[in-house]
């Protein structure tokens, strides 16, 4: 594997050189809105009609994105009540989606009072919880019901369904669940929530996935006699980190999806709803590190930078060299011999007391020297959101927005 050549956007460029001129080594996340908001804009437009792209707040809850893409999403889809209360912070009133895999009564109150538009419910147990909730606050909440097929599924990096997960419910016992959906008090039965994985490659395969869903979804309809007014299909739209110039076609996604709805989909359901997260807002977001030191052990060569898994834990998590270019510093302020490799492989080591702290490994580098800044590209996305921060209690990184 090689390093990407991959132009650095004006600001951040700008940016990093400030810092590297500085006494502290750069460290930072770099945001680009501009770029952000003409690729959701280009994505949203693309869906056929009763398709609605709602953006899954998990990927990166940052507040300049959420202003970003309020005004372009249908709507937030969270997971948690501190995830919802930074939605209703945006500005705007906008549509909520409420997820996840369990929701305490309190959470679901809290939903209920700030009016998120559907709860998708993981469990019996959970319908009740949800009911007695709702009728305690004199209020009817719309549920869609989460159901783990039975698949078989198209690969992916992560499967949500298809095998045993802790999400959604066993399609096998999907009759008691649509039974307690329609008996109990104070929830709606609007229909069904089919998120069964994670980060597909394949715009043909996610076309058959989604027919897929809808013989599904028919059936069920005809089997317990109720009436789906919404389908969401999820999100699971992924991104190449192997090779960046190879990508998700959402054009001939978008362009064979519309067929796909107008000629199979009941004209009944009103709404086919998307949340993707990694698919909208990876581009936009880059990590950029020092290298602190350069070294050999056993063979393999080190850069060890100015940050690590704590900042950045998606390479980790996922077991994958993560795509970054060398950004050349010249200056170099030291009296000792500036360490300096050229066309060989390096493993990129982070500054934490873990061996498991690795952002790529045996990456073949033309140069790249001490003092030198590694820039990470499609880092927008599960980075700076899932990394233990506090681990050794390091700084955190620097986090600049541009083009907002």
């Amino acid at each position: 594997m090689t390093t990407l050549s991959v132009t650095l956007p004006g600001e951040l460029g700008t940016v990093i050189a400030r810092r590297a001129a500085g006494d502290e080594p750069v460290c930072l996340y770099g945001y680009d809105l501009r770029g952000l908001a003409a690729h959701v804009a280009a994505v949203v437009a693309a869906l056929p009609d009763r398709c609605r792209m709602f953006y899954a707040m998990k990927a990166n809850s940052a507040r300049p994105l959420l202003d970003a893409l309020a005004p372009l999403v249908a709507g937030f889809e969270v997971a948690s009540a501190g995830e919802l209360s930074k939605a209703r912070a945006v500005g705007q009133p906008i549509p909520v989606l409420f997820g996840g895999p369990v929701k305490t009564a309190q959470a679901i109150a809290q939903a209920l009072e700030q009016g998120v538009a559907r709860l998708h419910v993981e469990s019996v147990l959970e319908l009740h919880r949800v009911s007695e909730v709702a009728v305690r606050a004199g209020r009817c909440a719309d549920v869609l019901l989460r159901v783990n097929l039975g698949g078989p599924l198209p690969a992916a990096t992560l499967a949500m369904a298809g095998r045993s997960t802790q999400f959604g419910i066993d399609e096998s016992a999907l009759a008691d669940a649509v039974r307690a959906a329609v008996e109990l008090p104070g929830v709606r039965l609007a229909g069904f929530h089919l998120h069964s994985l994670s980060n597909n490659l394949s715009a043909d395969a996610h076309l058959a996935l989604l027919d897929l869903y809808r013989r599904k979804v028919t059936g069920w309809e005809q089997a317990f006699g109720v009436r789906c007014d919404v389908l969401n299909v999820g999100g699971g739209i992924g991104i190449d980190y192997a090779d960046l110039n190879t990508t998700f076609d959402w054009a001939h996604f978008a362009r064979e999806l519309g067929p796909l709805v107008e000629r199979t989909f009941p004209a009944h359901w009103r709404e086919i709803d998307f949340e993707c997260g990694r698919f909208l807002v990876a581009a936009c977001g880059s990590y950029a590190v020092e290298v602190l030191d350069v070294k050999r052990n056993h063979g393999v060569n080190y850069l060890l930078v100015r940050g690590g898994t704590h900042h950045f834990r998606l390479p980790a998590s996922w077991q994958h060299s993560h795509p970054f270019s060398v950004l050349p510093v010249d200056r170099w302020r030291s009296a000792a011999a500036r360490p300096e490799l050229r066309d060989e492989p390096v493993t990129v080591a982070g500054e934490l007391c873990s061996p498991k702290d690795v952002l790529a490994r045996d990456v073949v580098v033309p140069r790249v020297r001490a003092g030198d800044v590694l820039v990470f590209h499609h880092a927008g996305a599960y980075g700076w959101e899932i990394s233990h921060h506090d681990f050794l209690s390091h700084p955190h990184p620097e986090h600049v927005f541009f083009g907002g």
